[in-house]
């Protein structure tokens, strides 16, 4: 959520970047807010005046009563009741406006990064690196989709009689591989210097408001009506909530965790060939890491956190490409992503398997997560996370892009994780 008081003192650079963003309402939304805190702080001036008054009342009340001037007191105390009425009713006009204001700031999102290329789909996407060899695969090779009935390995329609399309069921060396890539994942977050948290894989509205989720998402989540509770579209929604109302030592950042958790999504529209297999599930699972950072430093992270998601595509031996996304194709809550895509040689396409966000103060502010500075200020952290990585499209890529006539080959890198070097 942006900062009033930034928005008044920028309000031309805040246009500007929601307009990277393609945000129709920005002008109107931006004045209304300038309007009604022009309002508020005015209000605020009257009670600040009001209270002086009436402290100054009160010295002056001290002051009779001490030489006897009873009568005078009285007669004074009639204002004091006076202001006392007034003030309410100004607490009452603040409440109004602060809330006015909240319901608006909560629809606009984030302002971009400057360096965010203009577009408005994802063909305007700038690919800024590139890395790997396509494979040729031999003649008669399968999507993964048929590669996993083949070789027994996840059972789509077993999933829809248990649950609905969108939740696979993964069988014999299919549920170990899951296995082997989750844990080789938070290894390698580990040795990185990231924490493992397990946490919980629902949350309240408080939490989904406070990484940006809500209210801008909620049609996107599966909702647990009865408890009012949300199953998890990301670990990035509890371990961020972490730091919700935690004031952090300037010492403490950056703060580094990891996190596996399956996640769901409703993925309501999705249809078609780009959904089928495991190219867009209702549930999967994906290990994720968070760093809360200095705001100084925050774009170094972002550089750090999008060159080992690289690392890990590396050693897993997948060609892949890094995006710097458009502002149109950009997440409410972003200030700058990067999505790493792996190259699926059965269906010659690009498959996204990683987005790293510097989300700067945008969830922060929501959160109240700040920090005490070295001159004992406080002053609002800056919060990321990326996807390290998410399972199905990894999975879909490596089954089809190692394919062989003879089996599927396994990355070494793997091997010891998953304890089998072939599929067959």
């Amino acid at each position: 959520m942006l900062q009033v008081n930034y928005i008044r003192e920028n309000k031309e650079d805040v246009l500007k970047r929601l307009a990277i963003k393609n945000f129709k309402d920005a002008e109107k939304c931006i004045n209304e807010i300038l309007e009604k805190d022009a309002k508020r702080r005015a209000v605020q001036k009257t009670t600040d005046d009001l209270k002086a008054e009436a402290n100054s009342i009160a010295k002056q009340i001290g002051e009779l009563m001490k030489t006897g001037k009873k009568e005078e007191a009285e007669k004074i105390k009639l204002r004091t009741s006076e202001i006392k009425l007034k003030e309410k009713e100004l607490d009452d006009e603040l409440a109004e406006i602060e809330k006015q204001i909240h319901a608006i700031l909560v629809t606009i999102p984030n302002t971009p990064n400057l360096s965010v290329p203009l577009g408005k789909t994802p063909e305007d996407n700038a690919t800024v690196f590139e890395h790997g060899n396509k494979p040729v695969l031999y003649a008669k090779a399968m999507p993964h989709w048929e590669l996993t009935t083949k070789y027994d390995l996840i059972d789509f329609e077993l999933g829809v009689k248990i649950a609905g399309a969108g939740f696979p069921v993964y069988k014999g060396k299919g549920a170990r591989l899951q296995r082997a890539l989750i844990n080789f994942f938070l290894d390698r977050a580990t040795a990185a210097g990231y924490l493992e948290i397990q946490p919980p894989i629902v949350v309240n509205e408080d939490s989904g408001y406070g990484t940006g989720q809500l209210p801008d998402k909620e049609g996107q989540m599966y909702h647990v009506g009865i408890d009012n509770l949300y199953l998890i579209p990301t670990a990035e929604v509890p371990v961020t909530n972490i730091y919700r109302d935690v004031i952090l030592k300037e010492t403490d950042l950056p703060i580094k965790n990891c996190g596996y958790t399956p996640c769901f999504r409703r993925e309501a529209g999705s249809y078609g060939k780009d959904v089928r297999g495991l190219n867009r599930l209702h549930q999967f699972d994906k290990v994720e890491i968070v760093q809360i950072a200095h705001p100084a430093q925050s774009y170094e992270v972002l550089e750090e956190m999008r060159n080992y998601v690289a690392g890990l595509l590396k050693e897993l031996e997948l060609p892949f490409r890094t995006l710097k996304l458009c502002g149109g194709d950009m997440s409410f809550a972003s200030a700058l992503t990067y999505d790493m895509e792996v190259w699926s040689a059965a269906q010659q396409r690009w498959l996204e398997v990683s987005s790293v966000s510097n989300f700067e103060t945008f969830q922060t502010n929501r959160l109240k997560c700040r920090f005490k500075d070295g001159s004992g200020k406080t002053q609002l952290a800056h919060s990321l996370n990326g996807s390290a990585l998410a399972l199905p499209r990894i999975v879909a890529a490596l089954l089809e892009n190692n394919q062989t006539e003879n089996g599927i080959k396994i990355p070494s890198v793997l091997i010891p994780y998953c304890g089998f070097d072939t599929i067959d």
